[in-house]
Formats: structure tokens, sequence, C-alpha cells
């Protein structure tokens, strides 16, 4: 194995895992300590891993030293495209937020305006964090509708038919002049919640994002799932009642018709008779309002029932609930795990709500930036020898 691949393989393992000792890194790696201690001393003089003893209470002796990526040896942008907002963050490659920005936009209509606006908020979270420039790896892009895998581009049969022509990526890149990545919401979230949140150290896993739109991402065998054409994981479209409303995408009792908290703040507000926005919804639920928590618990539970034959085929280890409804909390989660348990055979399946809550898609966008980290860090590395050759 050349040093090259070596390098690689250390600060892959990093990335994707918390921090570990070097004698845990060298077993999982299959490397001598000798070559981990060597690999991990010249990273760490490059300024791209960290050291830091371990945290415990009542150690004897000196504690054991952990082994992480250094948070700011890279960054990326993240960018989220929901239906009502659009946010920017540069995220390092700890996942956290060095700065984030946000504007509500109608994101549906108007694609040329949006990217400008997209644009805008990098351009301003970039000068905020003040990163240098060749540390940004580039930018990923979570938008809100299925994406064609062979084109890169808004699928047709989605609910932005605005955007079906809009070639994303070329047109930030066009904006930003930084690498681009074009995802679906609900990957990205996934993918942030698999690096940076409750799924951290899961390699099985669905992320359910109950926001104006209903999708699922899945991380299988650590690695995001899309699908032959892309478009896996659009638990909206899903059939939850036959008899149902009919939905934008032609058919009838789609899930997001009755789980979006768009829907549920709808039908409260029949219940109700006056306006009920998904933030008052969400006010009502905290102070207990019976009328509200049994809404959000009916959704729960035809989210659950639903879930579950996916549930069933996939046999995830664990099932993440994000987006705005998830703020319900276990007004939500208690249904969905008791419709799932009722409807499965998967006991060792757990069903948690979300960790990085309104930040999941926009840090799991520019997670398909940082998954870039260990090529760049090595590369990097390998410029730097020559010219330290030289001094």
């Amino acid at each position: 194995m050349s040093e090259r691949q070596s390098r690689l393989r250390v600060v892959d393992a990093l990335l994707h895992r918390p921090p570990m000792s070097r004698s845990e890194l060298g077993e999982l790696l299959g490397l001598s300590r000798a070559t981990v201690t060597a690999l991990v001393g010249e990273l760490e003089l490059a300024g791209m891993i960290s050291q830091r003893p371990e945290e415990a209470r009542g150690m004897l002796g000196r504690p054991p030293l952990r082994v992480s990526l250094a948070a700011d040896a890279a960054f990326a942008v993240g960018i989220d495209l929901g239906h009502r907002h659009v946010r920017a963050a540069v995220c390092d490659l700890a996942g956290g937020a060095v700065h984030l920005r946000s504007a509500t936009v109608a994101v549906d209509h108007a694609p040329a305006d949006v990217l400008d606006v997209a644009a805008e908020l990098t351009r301003a979270v970039l000068r905020r964090a003040d990163v240098p420039a060749e540390r940004v790896l580039g930018a990923g892009v979570g938008l809100a509708a299925p994406i064609d895998a062979a084109g890169g581009r808004v699928h047709p049969a989605g609910r932005l038919e605005r955007w079906a022509d809009v070639d994303v990526a070329d047109e930030l890149v066009r904006r930003l002049a930084l690498p681009v990545q074009l995802d679906n919401d609900a990957n990205a979230g996934a993918l942030g919640e698999y690096l940076f949140g409750a799924g951290r150290g899961v390699e099985h896993l669905a992320y359910v994002r109950l926001s104006a739109g209903v999708g699922l991402g899945l991380i299988l065998d650590g690695t995001l799932y899309r699908g032959g054409s892309g478009i896996a994981g659009e638990l909206g479209h899903v059939i939850a009642d036959r008899d149902g409303a009919l939905c934008r995408c032609g058919g009838r009792g789609c899930l997001e018709l009755i789980a979006s908290p768009v829907a549920v703040a709808e039908l409260l507000e029949r219940s109700r008779g006056e306006p009920v926005s998904v933030g008052r919804l969400l006010e009502l639920v905290r102070a207990g309002d019976r009328g509200a928590c049994r809404a959000v618990a009916d959704a729960g539970t035809v989210v659950g029932e639903t879930l579950a034959t996916a549930v069933t085929l996939l046999d995830p280890q664990r099932v993440i609930i994000g987006g705005e409804l998830a703020q319900a909390g276990e007004v939500l989660l208690a249904p969905i795990r008791a419709a799932v348990a009722r409807r499965t055979l998967a006991p060792a399946t757990t069903i948690v709500a979300s960790e990085l809550g309104e930040r999941a898609e926009v840090l799991g966008a520019a997670a398909t930036q940082l998954a870039r980290a260990p090529h760049a860090l090595v590369s990097r590395l390998a410029e730097l020898e020559p010219a330290a050759a030289v001094a």
C-alpha cells in the first residue's frame, strides 16, 4: 500500500467516525501502531489532524489521546433550497456551521431570482466566516425536489415544474466560481445526520423529512442510496388513503396530503375556524392544546403506518425524524413508534428525533463537498512536502 493510500484511509476513517484512539484507528484500518503513529504525526504537523486527551472522570494516569480531523482543515458551503426558504452556511469538517444566513423566499416559482438570493447569501457567509479560499472545497445544494441522477437536474415529475429545465449546479458555478453538487433535500438531511447528528456511527439509517413536502433519505451500508434514477425515497407520494384527496402528482391520498406540517395546520385551521400557520400549530402543541396534539398524533400514526413498509424491506438500524413537524417531539414520535411496532418485525430499529433540526439539510448539503476532503487534504499534503524539502 502506498503512503498516499495509507494517508487517504486515515483521513477518510476520521471523517466518518467520532474521535478515536490511535490503537482503535490502527485496528480499524489494519495498520501497525508504528505506521499509525507516523501517519498521525505528519498529518498533525500539517494542521490536518488534532489529538486531544480523552475526558474521563476518575481515570488514573495519563488519559489516552483521541484523534480527529482538525475542524478548520477544510470548509464547504451548504445551501438549502426549501419551498419557502433559502439557507446558506459555511461548515467545517466537524459539522460546525461557522456562519449561517437565511432568507424567506417563494422558491417554487422564480428559479433565477432564487439562485441569485442563494449566491448572495453564500457570498455573505463566506465573507463573514473569513476562511481561507484555498480551504473551501465547494458548495453542496439540497433542493426540495427529486433529482434525476443521470442529468443532475430536477426530475420533470417533481413539484418544482419551473425548475425542470434549470441546470442548478451550472447556474451556481457561474455565480460563485466554486464546484457545486446538487441533491434532494431529504438526501442532504440524511447525510447531515449520518455525519454530524443522530445517525453518526450508524451504517443503515432512514431520515424522514416532514416539511412542506415529505421525503425519505437513505443511508445503506454507510452510503447514500439514491436509486436507479435518483428519486428513491419519495415517501410523500406513497398512498396512505386510497379514497383521499387528489395530489399534485396525480395520485390520490398521498402521505404528503395528510402528514406534512402544512396539511396538519390546515386541518386544525378548519377545526378551529381561524388561521393556523405551521408555527402556530407547533406553539399549540407545546402548550398542550388537545386539538393540536390530536392532529399531530394522528399524522404520526399515518407516517408510522406508511413508513413500516420501508422499515420491513430495508431493516434500518435507526429512523430519524426531521423537518418542521419533528419539533412536536414525543407527540409525533410516540405514535410513529407505535405504528411501526404494530406493522413490522424489526425490533432493532430505533426511531429518534433529528439532532440537527433545521440545520440538517444545510449541513448535509455541505457534506456532499466535505466528502471530497480526504483526497483534497492528502493532495494538499503532497504539495507541501516539496516545499518543505526545499526549505
